[in-house]
């Protein structure tokens, strides 16, 4: 607990509390006990999801929509995501399904989420605190971190960081020592890797025989800069025993919960580092509606009553 220190521990029924011990914590006091870039804003860190509207050429895209209607849209929800003061976003092309494997990516898939990235920067910056995660499906690791690099983001969602596995769209090879190398030859080694380890919508049976431990092991070794947790699919809730056992494999980095983050099930995960939402703020909780303002507001109300952030300097 020493990246908490400024607070006391104490427990009552079944929830965790942290208690002030001080009067008043400063943004930048409680920002240098944490671990980067999950430190601004709340602990856990509480990113949202801008799920961009289908890119030209996918089965869901619908001819004559443009690059400037999927900025727009993007720019509604980054700035319903700062009114309730969220740590930051993960920008995802989540409609672009079925997905293709990362050798097949389009070169106006790049374009588009760069596009969107960079005027998403221009609302949710740096300055004020935020952060911004880009994840490309599937796989698409290295051209995340180009989208990062270009866009003046903190962080990449990877997919097949260590050990490999069958998704939904094919074999996925583990990418570890080419995006790290990669990024390193385009200097951007300041933008931080984040793998989903065990990842949903995958089997793991010819890793069948390693633990949730191992691979977070195996990606701390191998760099990584934080890990992700989730359930099997898009929405379903993670299990909090495998969240503990990274933890506990891996304790130098932070872990996110990935999957499944609702205001019902919100504080079972405050060991997390950061809590990444997305299906259960949109209307009736599926990933492909709309934001629904509500459920953001009462994720935010629980989450306040849990702890006592966010901080005002």
């Amino acid at each position: 607990m020493s990246s908490l220190s400024p607070f006391q521990f104490t427990r009552t029924r079944s929830t965790f509390h942290f208690v002030r011990k001080q009067s008043r914590i400063t943004q930048r006091q409680f920002q240098s006990t944490s671990r980067d870039p999950l430190c601004a804003k709340w602990n856990p860190a509480l990113y949202g999801m801008i799920h961009i509207l289908p890119t030209a050429a996918t089965p869901l895209w619908k001819r004559g929509q443009t690059v400037t209607q999927t900025i727009e849209r993007a720019l509604e929800e980054a700035e319903l995501f700062k009114k309730y003061n969220f740590s930051g976003v993960i920008i995802e092309n989540m409609f672009d399904v079925p997905y293709l494997k990362s050798s097949l990516i389009q070169p106006h898939t790049v374009t588009t989420m760069t596009a969107v990235a960079i005027e998403v920067r221009k609302i949710l910056t740096r300055d004020q605190g935020f952060s911004i995660g880009i994840q490309i499906l599937s796989g698409a690791n290295m051209e995340a971190l180009a989208v990062a690099l270009a866009a003046d983001c903190d962080f990449i969602r990877a997919e097949g960081f260590v050990f490999g596995q069958i998704g939904d769209e094919g074999y996925t090879e583990s990418c570890a020592g080419q995006l790290l190398r990669y990024r390193k030859s385009i200097s951007a080694e300041h933008i931080k890797v984040f793998c989903d380890i065990q990842k949903k919508h995958s089997s793991h049976a010819i890793t069948g025989d390693l633990t949730i431990d191992e691979h977070a092991k195996a990606a701390e070794f191998f760099e990584a800069n934080g890990l992700v947790i989730t359930g099997k699919h898009t929405g379903q809730t993670a299990d909090r025993k495998q969240l503990l056992h990274a933890k506990n494999a891996a304790p130098k980095l932070p872990v996110l919960v990935g999957s499944g983050v609702t205001p019902e099930n919100i504080s079972q995960y405050q060991i997390a580092d950061g809590l990444i939402i997305g299906s259960s703020l949109k209307f009736d909780g599926k990933w492909h509606n709309k934001l629904e303002e509500m459920r953001i507001c009462k994720l935010i109300e629980k989450q306040k009553q849990i702890f006592t952030f966010p901080i005002t300097a």
